[in-house]
């Protein structure tokens, strides 16, 4: 059990592990799989497990039957086994590098940034 939402860990694949992040995509998963990798943390990923769904009534005698429901899109909870790792203080604190030896920034680990751009930090300006 977490202390706050931004810390939380859990057993995954039978290893306790700090949670990154959860419901991500493959594209996503790999993303973050090889910055934190690259940064020497040991990532593991299992499948979010699908949704609780309820149950659907029961059609009335003469009625055609409602469609299945879409399936579930595959995502997962990705984890490292370092369960105190904080993904906020990794990123704000400078801890992450990409693979080049840049920083991380918020902008890159969220992919709205193709480059990490090593700002120097406003108190060192």
């Amino acid at each position: 059990m977490a202390i706050n939402k931004n810390h939380e860990f859990e057993e995954l694949n039978g290893v306790k592990c700090g949670i990154v992040e959860r419901n991500v995509t493959p594209a996503r998963l790999s993303f973050i799989k090889e910055i934190l990798e690259a940064n020497g943390f040991t990532v593991i990923a299992q499948p979010t497990p699908p949704p609780k769904a309820a149950a659907a009534p029961a059609p009335k005698e003469g009625e055609p039957l409602p469609p299945p429901p879409p399936p579930a899109p595959e995502t997962f909870t990705v984890g490292v086994t370092d369960y105190t790792f904080n993904t906020i203080n990794a990123i704000f604190g400078r801890l992450l590098k990409t693979k080049d030896g840049h920083v991380v920034t918020l902008a890159y680990w969220q992919q709205t940034d193709l480059v990490s751009h090593d700002e120097k930090p406003y108190y060192e300006v």
